[in-house]
């Protein structure tokens, strides 16, 4: 702690300013340094990286509805340090162990005239990053019209931006796009940029309970402004006066592959709320639902419908015996049929069509070793699911069913609710009502020992770690836009999400598609824009603790060789370390499974992506165990495949390898490598 140009009376913990102060906070190692002021109209907050500034001065503050700011009327009256040095282990994830390592500020802040307490500011510096958070303890209602946070980057016109626009059309479903940081106007977080020193940041926020989501709206060049997505009425967030906000974060590295070996997200959620954690179950899956995609299937009845207890007991059998865990189900429930998209009123989650049988297909899964996965869809209307919410968990744990996947499929703000009137209320996906609704879910699934997959979420910002029953979600554009999107997701799109959606948490991608000609070939039509060996790959580079073999099973029978390694490779892991990669342009992670159930621990994984460029990539084998030898089964592009027109030609090689050699990976466009690494 620093305190300059300032008058103090110090005590055992805080000391207390008289003038004007500055305090400062460096992460354990020094690189990275947090200054907070009140030598300014409005205090203010400035970052440093390796002594070279990262945010000029940004200033902090709330605005109310029918109650004094809190900005120009406030200084800091006691500030406090502190150390921390622990480590956890996550009941499933990227990694068992997660070092928490971090120096603290604590800054309290009071109104200039009367000395009343305004708000504290913690702030928490790790070596990959920081947060901060305001904690505000008022005994009367504050409505907060406007969160003044903002980040004021330094060297700003040299600076290159990744990001989705906030609060359009869609939700998060948005391919990403590539510009100068000044033509970055209202952008979504995690919000991904690189400066003309070549340092990597992103921005966004951790924690968020109770609270609207922060979009990033650049007011000035290189300035950008919390911008809170409100409610229905205008306001921003309700509160009894005591909240504390989301912590709001930096991820900061000096190479891409900092920000993806961050764990910083994690580190500042809350420990984990459930007592008993052992129903919780990492694994893969089969799905009736790229069918439905395709237009092979329908989600409603008739003589297309794809949940039927014939269908569904095949899919059952075929995991069982390719040794899945369980198989997906969409449309088994009434409501379905006519524009579903617009059906959230008449969806019923305890009604199955006549021809679903869900006792037999429970029976049948428990007959044969794989579980019948769930699904609820909404269609926005979250009264409706509300209501039958409790009954509908009872039903799914009776019939064995112990995943869940949720659908809150509604573009722009047109989430339903029902208000205390009786009157309907059109909200976010991202604002405090939807932000609180999604939670709720997610904490009652758990009293019925239930696990959650998200989709159409409000974004991660790592509640898993707190609740870890929410075992994914998507928030993202997914598999499914390359069946019918327009356009489908471009040859960059998943080398890109590694380095913006993922650093939020876990996404229920589904990867896996081996049938690529659908609606043919070339570049012109709905289809995979990849090669097959990057859709293996997918397993390992894009994170998710369930993963979807998203294809039909006859196509993976046709390609049994391809389709082993997504038989092989797990979820759950002891290590990840993401390798080499740049933003949109390639990605390469390696990761060490778990011991749990038929995996041993001793085995590693690659995965290797690419975008539309074909690369040549040297990736030496230095994180294998240096006393051991290994079986590489690689999977990678054949001497011709492009992703275009000769996507499926896949080279499969076996050789022995130790931590002192190195592989050459030969990517071809939109291509990949995926490798097992078979301890010997």
């Amino acid at each position: 702690m620093r305190l300059i140009s300032t008058l103090t009376l110090c005590g055992s913990f805080f000391c207390s300013a008289i003038q004007a102060a500055s305090y400062s906070v460096s992460s354990p190692d020094g690189g990275i340094k947090f200054t907070v002021d009140d030598n300014h109209a409005q205090p203010q907050y400035q970052v440093q990286f390796n002594n070279k500034p990262l945010l000029n001065g940004s200033k902090l503050g709330f605005e109310f509805q029918r109650a004094a700011p809190m900005k120009d009327n406030v200084e800091i009256s006691k500030s406090a340090t502190s150390s921390h040095h622990s480590s956890w282990q996550q009941p499933w994830g990227e990694a068992r162990i997660i070092e928490d390592k971090h120096n603290e500020l604590e800054v309290q802040l009071r109104d200039k005239g009367s000395k009343e307490p305004a708000y504290t500011l913690r702030v928490r510096v790790f070596n990959d990053g920081l947060g901060f958070r305001y904690e505000v303890n008022k005994n009367h209602a504050l409505y907060i019209t406007k969160e003044l946070t903002e980040f004021n980057f330094a060297d700003s016109q040299n600076s290159t931006a990744w990001w989705i626009p906030a609060r359009g059309w869609n939700r998060y479903e948005y391919t990403y796009n590539t510009t100068s940081l000044h033509d970055a106007a209202h952008v979504h977080t995690p919000f991904t940029l690189k400066n003309a020193d070549g340092v990597h940041i992103s921005v966004h926020e951790a924690a968020l309970v109770d609270y609207a989501a922060m979009t990033l709206n650049q007011r000035r060049p290189g300035t950008f402004v919390a911008d809170l997505t409100p409610w229905s009425d205008g306001i921003k967030v309700k509160t009894n006066g005591q909240f504390k906000t989301p912590w709001r974060t930096l991820q900061i590295g000096d190479k891409a592959t900092d920000l993806l070996n961050s764990h910083l997200i994690l580190n500042l959620n809350e420990p984990n709320k459930l007592t008993d954690t052992s129903w919780i179950e990492p694994g893969k899956y089969l799905g009736i639902w790229w069918g439905m995609h395709i237009g092979k299937n329908t989600w409603g009845s008739g003589e297309k419908h794809g949940a039927t207890t014939e269908l569904t007991k095949e899919y059952l059998s075929f995991a069982a015996e390719h040794g899945f865990d369980g198989v997906l189900v969409e449309g088994w429930n009434t409501g379905w049929d006519g524009d579903w998209f617009y059906n959230g009123d008449v969806f019923s989650f305890t009604q199955a069509y006549p021809d679903f049988d869900i006792k037999a297909i429970s029976e049948h899964g428990a007959k044969v070793g794989a579980r019948l996965i769930g699904h609820h869809e909404t269609s926005g209307n979250v009264s409706n699911y509300r209501n039958q919410m409790d009954d509908a968990f009872k039903l799914y744990q009776h019939s064995g069913v112990r995943q869940v996947k949720t659908g809150y499929v509604a573009d722009g703000g047109n989430i339903k609710r029902i208000d205390e009137r009786g009157l309907p209320r059109f909200e976010w996906h991202d604002g405090q009502f939807m932000v609180n609704e999604y939670l709720d879910n997610v904490k009652l699934a758990a009293q019925y020992q239930i696990s959650i997959n998200t989709h159409e979420p409000i974004k991660d910002t790592g509640l898993r770690r707190t609740y870890p029953n929410w075992l994914s979600r998507e928030g993202a554009r997914g598999q499914e836009f390359n069946a019918w999107g327009t356009p489908p997701n471009p040859p960059e799109h998943t080398p890109m999400l590694a380095f913006t959606r993922m650093l939020a948490g876990p996404m229920d991608f589904t990867p896996g598609i081996f049938d690529m000609s659908f609606n043919g070939l070339g570049d012109k039509t709905n289809r995979p824009q990849t090669t097959l060996a990057k859709q293996l790959a997918l397993y390992v580079v894009l994170y998710s603790p369930i993963q979807m073999a998203a294809d039909l099973p006859e196509n993976y029978l046709a390609k049994a060789d391809a389709f082993q390694f997504i038989k092989d490779v797990p979820t759950d892991w002891e290590h990840s370390i993401a390798l080499s990669g740049e933003v949109g342009d390639y990605v390469v992670f390696a990761r060490k499974e778990r011991q749990r159930g038929k995996y041993s621990g001793n085995d590693w994984y690659l995965g290797a992506i690419t975008d539309e460029q074909t690369r040549s990539i040297d990736v030496p084998l230095h994180f294998l165990e240096a006393d051991k030898k290994f079986e590489a089964q690689i999977y990678q592009d054949g001497k011709d495949a492009q992703w275009k027109n000769n996507p499926y030609e896949i080279h499969i090689s076996k050789r022995i390898v130790t931590a002192k050699d190195t592989l050459t990976l030969k990517l071809a466009t939109s291509g990949g490598t995926a490798i097992r690494f078979k301890a010997l």
